[in-house]
C-alpha cells in the first residue's frame, strides 16, 4: 500500500512533465489536490518512522534513532527539509567532540526554548530526521552531523548556524585525507549564504574551510593536536607559527578571534565567562567554549549558557562512572590519534586501564593509526588490550614498552584487572558494544 501511494504521489506539485492529470483549465485544482495529498503523505511518513523507532526500542533492537529516520526518508525523500522548516537549526560538525559539543549546545539553548537533538550521536540524515520527528514542536534543533554528510543535511535544513570544531585524521579508508574533508566542507559552506559559521580559529583546516563561508565568527580555543596541520591546506607550504598564531605565505592565516579562551575563561569584547566544567579534560573546556560562543550568536548570554552546561557530567555514556563488582569503571571514547592525545591527559596514573579496539565500518577498517598514538606517554599501570583487534593493539603496546595482558572479550578483560578504579578507553563500536553489555548485565543482576 505504501509503495502504491508513493508512486501516485511522486510527481512534484509544480506540475512536472509526466503528471497523470489532464492539462487545461483544471490544472490549478489538480495541482492543489496533489499538494494536499503530498502533505498528508509526508505526515504518514513521519508517523511510520516514529512507529518504527518505537518498535525498535520496545524490541530491544536499538534506540530507534536510525531506523525511524530511514523509514521516514524511504517514504518521503523530502522529510528532512519538511521537518526542519520554520526552526532555528544549528549543525555541529568536525572530527572529534561532535557529540559532546552538541549536548553542551543543546543544554544552553534549552534555556531559551524546546530543542530537538540527535542525542545518541546518529549523525547522518536519518538520525536528523528521527530527532526532528521526535520533537515536532521544538523551536530549536541541534544536529550533530558527520563531516561527509554536512553538505546534504545543510542543503535540506538551511541552518542558521554551522559550528565547526576541528579536522584531523579519522577513518582514512572512508574519509581519505584531511584536506579532502576540508575542501568538501568549504564547498558546502559556499552554498549557504545566510548561514553564520562559528569556527575554531586555531585549526588551519577549519579556517580554510570556514573561510569560504559568507559569514564567520572565530573562536580561539587553542590547539590540542597539530599533527595534521603542519602544512597549509590552501597551497601545501609549511605553516609558520608564532605562539598561538600561524600563517602561510599564500595569505592563509589565523584570523582575529571574536571570542577567545584564556585558561577556563571565555572572553568576548563585551564579557568574560568562567567555564566551570564537570566533564574532565582540557578538550572539554574547548568544546564548551565553542558551544557557548555558538549559543551567544543565537541570543543566549554566555553566562546563562555556561550555567546550563555546568550541570552535564556524562554524554551518551562518555565520561560515565559505572560500578561493577569491586571495580569503578570510568568510560572514555577515543577513536583516532588526535582523540587519544587528548584522552591521555585525563588518564589518572592510579587507575588500571582497559583499552578496547574494534575495526568495523564505523571505526574504519585500518588500524595503522594506533602507531600515531603516543602510548609511550602512559605511566606504568595494569593494562589489558581488548576488542576485536586486541592483537593489533597488543603489538603496539609492546613496542611502546608497556607490560599488558591481551583478552579480546572486554568483560573477561576486566577480570584481569585489580579491584578499584579502572579507566576504560574504547573506539566507537567497541565503546557502544561494551556500554550495551554493561547495561544488560546490570539489568539482570
Amino acid at each position: 500500500m505504501f509503495l502504491v501511494a508513493a508512486a501516485l504521489l511522486k510527481p512534484r506539485c509544480r506540475g512536472a512533465p509526466g503528471l497523470w492529470f489532464r492539462r487545461g483549465e483544471d490544472d490549478g485544482l489538480v495541482r492543489a489536490t496533489v499538494c494536499r495529498l503530498r502533505r498528508a503523505w509526508a505526515r504518514v511518513a513521519v508517523r511510520a518512522g516514529l512507529a518504527a523507532a518505537w518498535v525498535s526500542r520496545r524490541s530491544g533492537l536499538g534506540a530507534g534513532s536510525i531506523i525511524g529516520g530511514r523509514v521516514a526518508l524511504a517514504l518521503d525523500p523530502d522529510a528532512l527539509s519538511r521537518l526542519a522548516a520554520g526552526r532555528c537549526v544549528v549543525l555541529v560538525s568536525g572530527t572529534n567532540g561532535k557529540t559532546t559539543t552538541s549536548h553542551l549546545l543543546a543544554a544552553a539553548l534549552r534555556t531559551a526554548g524546546r530543542v530537538a537533538h540527535n542525542a545518541t550521536g546518529s549523525n547522518m540524515a536519518d538520525g536528523a530526521v528521527a530527532a526532528l520527528a521526535a520533537a515536532a514542536d521544538a523551536e530549536y534543533a541541534v544536529l550533530e552531523v558527520d563531516e561527509w554528510h554536512l553538505a546534504a543535511v545543510a542543503e535540506a535544513v538551511d541552518p542558521v548556524v554551522v559550528l565547526l570544531l576541528n579536522l584531523t585524521r579519522d577513518q582514512l579508508d572512508r574519509g581519505t585525507e584531511v584536506r579532502a574533508v576540508a575542501a568538501v566542507l568549504g564547498a558546502a559552506l559556499v552554498r549557504l549564504p545566510r548561514t553564520l559559521v562559528v569556527a575554531n580559529a586555531d585549526d588551519p583546516m577549519v579556517v580554510w574551510a570556514a573561510g569560504m563561508a559568507s559569514r564567520a565568527h572565530w573562536v580561539a580555543v587553542g590547539a590540542g593536536w597539530t599533527g595534521d596541520a603542519a602544512t597549509c591546506p590552501r597551497c601545501g607550504s609549511i605553516l609558520r607559527t608564532d605562539g598561538p598564531s600561524w600563517k602561510c605565505g599564500c595569505g592563509l592565516a589565523r584570523p582575529e578571534p571574536d571570542s577567545w579562551l584564556d585558561g577556563e575563561l571565555l572572553h568576548t569584547a563585551q564579557s568574560v565567562t568562567a567555564l566551570d566544567m564537570r566533564l574532565p579534560g582540557r578538550f572539554n573546556i574547548r568544546n564548551a567554549a565553542l558551544a557557548v560562543a555558538a549559543a551567544a550568536t543565537l541570543g543566549v548570554s554566555p553566562q546563562r549558557a555556561a550555567t546550563a552546561i555546568r550541570e552535564i557530567d556524562a554524554v551518551a555514556g562518555r565520561f560515565a562512572v559505572i560500578h561493577r563488582g569491586q571495580q569503578e569503571l570510568r568510560l572514555l571514547l577515543a577513536k583516532n590519534p588526535a582523540g587519544w592525545a587528548e584522552t591521555l591527559s585525563v588518564l589518572e596514573e592510579a587507575r588500571a586501564l582497559l583499552v578496547v579496539i574494534n575495526a568495523r565500518e564505523a571505526d574504519g577498517r585500518d588500524t595503522s593509526w594506533l602507531w600515531d598514538v603516543p602510548f609511550e606517554q602512559l605511566p606504568r599501570r595494569a593494562i589489558v588490550a581488548s576488542g576485536e583487534r586486541a592483537a593489533d593493539l597488543g603489538v603496539r603496546l609492546s613496542y611502546a614498552g608497556l607490560d599488558h595482558h591481551t583478552q579480546p572479550d572486554p568483560l573477561a578483560a576486566l577480570a584481569l584487572l585489580p579491584a578499584g578504579k579502572v579507566d576504560v578507553v574504547a573506539n566507537y563500536t567497541g565503546f557502544h558494544q561494551l556500554l550495551r553489555r554493561l547495561a544488560r548485565e546490570a539489568g539482570t543482576s
